[in-house]
């Protein structure tokens, strides 16, 4: 009689534990994909996923660039940290770009699992520019000149122009940066499962007076 709600409750536990482990992955929530980068830049991101072992955060030579770079050939990217714990949604290291000439780069955080495998997050084209100097405006002033024979002021409507400032250019989007739809849609499917299993317990508890 109760081997069926017992096996019930297996399939909805693994299930609940797959949809965790596909919403716990692990990112770089910053810098972006193509951004400039100049200075000691703090990258964030998370590296708190089940079954965590070790991880690694380091650069290499943008494959934008058409280098050998790659994201499994260990020869072309340089060590920025490593991390023996997990850490959730922080600053996970401060890059100083300085000690690297300027050009292309690409970041790459790798989680090795508990069962030998990896898994890795990489961010490319970032630009380096630390030799390139930043831009200055200086403002430039109109003599206005006198005019040698008074003229009566007229009542005549001052027309002001409009500065137009350009718009914003929205940064890439993140593939591996998570949605408020998809924490909306684990916390429902979390509730669902936990409606599923109460009422699961319930049946047991009945089965068992009975």
């Amino acid at each position: 009689m109760l081997n069926l709600p017992i096996a019930m409750f297996q399939i909805l536990l693994a299930i609940f534990l797959a949809l965790f482990a596909q919403t716990a992955q692990p990112s770089i929530t910053a810098p972006q994909n193509g951004q400039f980068l100049r200075g000691t830049v703090q990258i964030s991101g998370n590296l708190d996923i089940p079954n965590f072992s070790s991880a690694e955060l380091a650069f290499g030579f943008s494959s934008l660039q058409g280098s050998a770079s790659s994201s499994s050939d260990n020869s072309a990217w340089f060590t920025i940290q490593t991390f023996s714990q997990p850490i959730k949604d922080a600053v996970l290291a401060a890059w100083d770009t300085t000690l690297i000439t300027d050009g292309e780069y690409d970041l790459r955080l790798r989680v090795f699992l508990q069962d030998g495998t990896y898994q890795d997050v990489l961010i490319s084209g970032l630009r380096i520019g630390n030799d390139i100097p930043l831009p200055t405006s200086t403002p430039t002033e109109t003599p206005v000149p006198t005019p040698t024979n008074p003229i009566p002021a007229r009542n005549e409507q001052t027309i002001v122009p409009t500065i137009t400032y350009p718009s914003p250019t929205p940064m890439p989007f993140n593939p591996a940066s998570v949605t408020t739809t998809a924490i909306n849609s684990t916390f429902a499917r979390g509730g669902l499962i936990v409606l599923v299993l109460f009422i699961i317990f319930s049946l047991i508890l009945r089965l068992r007076k009975n």
